[in-house]
């Protein structure tokens, strides 16, 4: 321990490394989420709005069951669990 100065340097070195890497990961996840809620927000506004943002008359594609249809049986159910 002939050169004390260099463990006080290395130590605030390793520190500030540390604080660097702690505030840009925060600003990292910080970032996703408000990406994340901005992108979701668009999404809530063109179904609530459809008029605004794309001129659809229904506010839900596929929601129409003329459109979608609905699942018609072809079997009796007794002949269902005998196959």
């Amino acid at each position: 321990m002939s050169n004390i100065s260099g463990v006080f340097t290395n130590g605030a070195e390793t520190y500030g490394r540390f604080l660097e890497v702690f505030i840009d990961g925060h600003w990292w996840v910080v970032g996703d989420a408000l990406e994340n809620v901005g992108k979701t927000t668009k999404r809530l506004l063109v179904n609530a709005y459809p008029f605004i943002y794309g001129g659809a008359s229904s506010s839900f594609k596929g929601s129409s069951p003329a459109a979608a249809g609905y699942a018609k049986p072809t079997k009796d159910i007794e002949q269902r669990f005998k196959d």
